[in-house]
């Protein structure tokens, strides 16, 4: 992985604190949003003595949110029980409180993508900021795919993460020039593939270039036959779905590589 940390600073934190069901907050800027039926279905069998705690963040103003347990917070509610027990967190900004959500759930009980996207973005997570700015840059959002979406929220942020912010700009610039303003643009795999060959190989390439090569090899639909065709039939001696990838950025090098003398191409 790259270079972007999680991390909180110091703060007084108790464990075991008895809190009011009704005292309890909820900020959907700093974590995933409430699935009502998610919590219906936890309160059918709820078991008091399972519910185990979960974690608030009390603010300056005396305030409580909480951080994760939302869910079994709000089957509680459901079932009529007035208490819950909470390890208490003191001092933490809104943009604290989302960075210990993250923190929290990066190994388990993992959150979808786009919503922990816009929980980093409220927790000014480096990540996630430097990854926004560059799709205003390019007049794009996250979350979904379009003609100015982008729906391949994990790969986008996997590029950031190995490969820094700038290639990702020189990945979206390359594939708009090369099948201009479409849908079919922002498709993961490409997005993907380029940002790998770019990552790699972005010293010895020149964009332009790139882009008109990438074109000449085919409609950005094409290019997405010709992946899920390869990665299929185990091609490039890939299989499975995070091959999709790899095979993307075998055929950018196959596209960047043609017409080119041997001692100038890049092998992949």
């Amino acid at each position: 992985m790259g270079g972007y940390a999680f991390h909180i600073p110091d703060h007084k934190v108790e464990y075991g604190v008895e809190v009011k069901i009704s005292d309890l907050n909820i900020d959907p800027q700093a974590q995933r949003t409430l699935n009502e039926r998610r919590a219906q279905k936890i309160a059918t069998g709820l078991v008091v003595g399972a519910v185990g705690s979960i974690i608030v963040s009390q603010r300056e103003d005396g305030s409580r949110y909480i951080i994760d347990g939302q869910h079994r917070w709000r089957a509680c509610a459901l079932v009529g029980i007035g208490t819950i027990r909470a390890e208490m967190h003191y001092g933490l900004t809104q943009a604290q409180e989302a960075m210990l959500f993250l923190i929290k759930n990066r190994e388990s009980h993992k959150p979808r993508p786009i919503d922990e996207y816009h929980v980093g973005l409220t927790g000014e997570v480096p990540l996630f900021v430097d990854t926004e700015r560059i799709l205003v840059k390019h007049g794009l959002t996250l979350g979904s795919t379009s003609t100015n979406g982008v729906g391949a929220v994990a790969g986008v942020l996997q590029i950031v993460d190995r490969y820094g912010a700038t290639v990702l700009d020189r990945t979206l610039a390359v594939s708009e020039e090369a099948w201009y303003r479409a849908a079919e643009t922002w498709d993961g795999m490409l997005l993907g593939g380029i940002g790998m060959f770019l990552g790699r190989w972005g010293d010895l390439v020149d964009d332009r270039e790139l882009a008109k090569k990438v074109m000449a090899m085919g409609t950005a639909a094409k290019w997405r036959s010709e992946i899920l065709s390869l990665s299929s039939r185990g091609g490039f001696n890939n299989g499975g779905a995070g091959s999709r990838v790899v095979t993307a950025y075998r055929l950018v090098a196959t596209a960047w590589n043609k017409g080119r003398k041997a001692e100038n191409r890049i092998e992949a």
